[in-house]
């Protein structure tokens, strides 16, 4: 059994067409969109921690957004020209599942926004004490 097809059985089908053949879920679709909930935001494919719940915010996007990435290596960039201008395209660091994409119009102290697909995601909610 190949590496995907491992994958493909891991993951739902829409997480597969996402993160495997760089799609894109529909704008608002996501359940991670809205959430506001204290934890940390991992790689579906292989569970590295990608984003914290401090740096999330509503870009009104549609997708999931983030100022920074939880550590400056947790994700990787690759040039993206596939709707005919460049966009920058953000993956995981671990294992290359693509996640979405940055743009250059987010807030301070960055300025910048991972729009990122939910079901890229898992959410692991913040331990209650």
């Amino acid at each position: 059994m190949s590496k995907q097809d491992k994958e493909k059985k891991q993951i739902s089908a829409e997480a597969y067409y996402v993160t495997q053949q760089h799609g894109t879920e529909p704008a608002f679709s996501g359940n991670l969109n809205d959430n506001k909930e204290p934890g940390e935001y991992v790689c579906v494919c292989c569970g590295s921690k990608l984003f914290d719940h401090t740096a999330k915010y509503d870009s009104g996007s549609g997708w999931p957004s983030f100022y920074k990435p939880f550590e400056k290596n947790s994700v990787a960039y690759s040039d993206d020209y596939e709707i005919g201008y460049l966009r920058k395209e953000v993956h995981c660091s671990k294992c290359s599942a693509h996640l979405g994409h940055v743009f250059d119009d987010g807030p301070q102290p960055t300025g910048l926004r991972y729009c990122i697909n939910s079901v890229a995601l898992d959410f692991i909610p913040e331990e209650k004490e």
